[in-house]
């Protein structure tokens, strides 16, 4: 039997799918890799019943199911990271979407209330305290407003109210950290050391909820590893990827075979 594409779902943040480019590129010459803009964000239409991280899982768990997909490697960043979790979660427990997901990468993801460890209150940041919580260098990280278009400025208004609408304003779900022991599927949970939207012991923190779970921290980085020190952050992945992902789904492809 002929082993299958490896197949991975890479799922943005807030900032929109540009931000996940650079794990797009990296994940392509071995994956077949599917990178959706979310609903509602960068001119996407939002149907009204996309109004939660979970429906949003939903959505995307239902499109797999549809493709037939099996041991799908999940990569998420930031709310993406939790989506991805909630996709695993659902999975778990709802026999339509057995064997869907085959692992998560959870980059520097929100989603959890961690006592202590308060996410930041991202939607009264200016771009430059944003950038001061977001990146281990800010000054790399700040794009001046002025300088955006009005179309730019429109669309990424737009893009804060559907992540409002989706999220919340807390970007949490009180919830979440004790389903994350549901989870079999092995997840990655990897932080930014220098991240203040979620910090290393937030991550930490969501790590240690989930019996499958490893836990790492990129030096140099904030909130977006992969953008601010990807020489850092591949080798975490890569090594995950192989020891987690790759043996166990060759296995099960031999063994069918």
């Amino acid at each position: 039997m002929t082993p299958r594409v490896p197949f991975a779902l890479v799922l943005h943040g807030g900032g929109g799918p540009r931000t996940v480019a650079p794990v797009v590129a990296h994940l392509t010459p071995a994956f077949d890799v599917l990178a959706p803009t979310h609903p509602g964000w960068d001119g996407t239409d939002r149907p009204e019943d996309i109004d939660s991280i979970r429906a949003l899982a939903g959505v995307y768990l239902d499109r797999l199911h549809a493709e037939g997909r099996r041991d799908v490697l999940l990569v998420g960043s930031s709310i993406g990271g939790w989506i991805a979790l909630e996709m695993a979660i659902r999975a778990r427990s709802d026999e339509r979407y057995a064997g869907i997901v085959g692992a998560v990468i959870d980059i520097d993801g929100v989603g959890a209330v961690v006592d202590g460890e308060p996410i930041a209150d991202f939607f009264s940041l200016d771009p430059r305290q944003l950038a001061e919580v977001a990146w281990h260098d800010p000054d790399r990280g700040f794009v001046d407003p002025s300088s955006f278009t009005d179309e730019q400025r429109a669309v990424q208004l737009a893009n804060g109210k559907t992540m409002a609408a989706i999220a919340g304003r807390s970007m949490s779900d009180p919830d979440l950290l004790a389903r994350l022991g549901d989870l079999e599927v092995p997840v990655l949970v990897l932080f930014g050391a220098s991240d203040r939207v979620v910090t290393p012991a937030y991550g930490r923190a969501l790590a240690a909820a989930i019996p499958t779970a490893e836990f790492a921290v990129v030096p140099e980085a904030g909130h977006l590893p992969h953008l601010e020190n990807p020489a850092a952050t591949w080798p975490w992945i890569d090594a995950f990827i192989e020891a987690h992902w790759i043996n166990r789904t060759i296995g099960r492809d031999e063994r069918a075979s």
